[in-house]
């Protein structure tokens, strides 16, 4: 089991796509972290946000250029990457395709001179784990995409290291594989406890196997916490619109007395809402964020919050219809009942309660009130 700290981490490269020759960029920035025992943690962000690259400076594939890696106490910035008892899985399987999925598993052991009968042992413990008992002589050419990434996991796993580490590893696999994966990877953490780091684009993935989050964007924490937190109180904006499918709407809205109001909507506000907003003279605008979940028809919800639009796009789900509505230059999403009675191009009036409500600080994008509130318990540079 371990403990793994990253304390004021940073990543720069003298070069970058995009960046003139010989000017530096930070792919990772005052990087913060510590996790509790055994715990799994997944970091999360879009494309180019700095996730692989910490990964694999925990890794030890990348040199952190500042800041210090601890595990179990020891900073282990300048130990090499075989020597920091982490077993890694990446996106691609990188399976010998020469040899049996025994030898595949049994490798990395081998090559440490491991005895032959522990060898054995952990090999058939992993695959007992994994269910992969009857595919041990068999080349990767006769897997199956999930059993191949069952092997990958499986090699990593007879190690029996201190710390996982994986980047993105059901991103090659069916929609039905990665729901399968992602339950036996839980399942497999909760068996073993080992501390765990995951990394995904996949909010989906992020929140159903995290028990902290980290979202991350260009190089920079955003905020860490819990997959509930995250959901409903997001610290920023960019938080609120990235976890969640689909995401949060956000309309511009002004700040008159105890109402809010826009183009096409307008919204009462609570003593809290209210109290967040401050003095209508100095913050007189704001973001207004609403979920697709929390917007109903008007004619079915008595929600003070209203919306009217044109319908523009109709998504029949089975369980739900989405509805994409008009609102002034923005496109709002609604999750409605599934047998919705209405057509492209009709109005469509859309009720919501304001204590579902976000706001968010026009020119900082900051959630507006949280941070008076004691519940919030994130850690996060915004």
């Amino acid at each position: 089991m371990a403990i793994v700290e990253l304390k004021d981490v940073a990543k720069r490269y003298d070069s970058m796509p995009g960046k003139k020759g010989g000017e530096h960029a930070n792919a990772v920035e005052d990087f913060n972290l510590i996790t509790r025992d055994g715990e799994f943690v997944v970091l999360v962000g879009p494309s180019g946000c700095g996730k692989s690259t910490t990964m694999r400076m925990i890794a030890g594939l990348e040199h952190n250029t500042a800041g210090e890696i601890r595990i179990n106490g020891q900073d282990v910035s300048a130990v090499e990457p075989r020597d920091r008892d982490i077993a890694m899985v990446f996106q691609s399987y990188a399976l010998y395709p020469h040899m049996s999925v025994y030898h595949n598993m049994a490798f990395a052991l081998e090559l440490k001179k491991t005895p032959k009968d522990e060898v054995k042992k952990r090999v058939q413990e992993a695959a007992k784990i994994l269910d992969i008992e009857h595919l041990l002589d068999r080349k990767p050419r006769a897997l199956s995409g999930g059993q191949r990434q069952r092997v990958a996991l499986g090699r990593a796993l007879v190690r029996q290291p201190q710390v996982f580490l994986m980047d993105e590893p059901l991103s090659n696999l069916d929609a039905r594989l990665r729901v399968e994966m992602r339950a036996e990877i839980t399942r497999l953490h909760r068996r073993l406890g080992v501390t765990t780091f995951y990394v995904t684009h996949d909010q989906t993935e992020a929140m159903t196997m995290g028990q902290r989050i980290v979202v991350m964007r260009d190089g920079r924490i955003q905020q860490i916490d819990t997959p509930y937190n995250l959901y409903e109180r997001p610290l920023n904006r960019f938080v609120a619109g990235f976890i969640g499918t689909p995401s949060m709407n956000f309309l511009q809205a002004d700040y008159q007395g105890d109402t809010l109001r826009g183009e096409g909507f307008s919204c009462s506000l609570n003593p809290h809402q209210q109290a967040a907003l401050g003095d209508a003279g100095q913050r007189a605008r704001c973001w207004l964020g609403i979920r697709p979940e929390h917007l109903h028809q008007a004619d079915t919800f008595t929600g003070s919050g209203r919306l009217e639009g044109a319908v523009e796009v109709i998504e029949p789900l089975g369980p739900v219809t989405m509805a994409q509505v008009r609102i002034g230059e923005t496109l709002v999403t609604a999750q409605l009942a599934a047998h919705l009675e209405v057509q492209i191009g009709d109005t469509l009036a859309l009720a919501f309660d304001p204590d579902h409500v976000h706001l968010f600080d026009i020119d900082s994008d900051r959630t507006l009130g949280l941070e008076t509130d004691p519940a919030v318990s994130a850690q996060a540079t915004a």
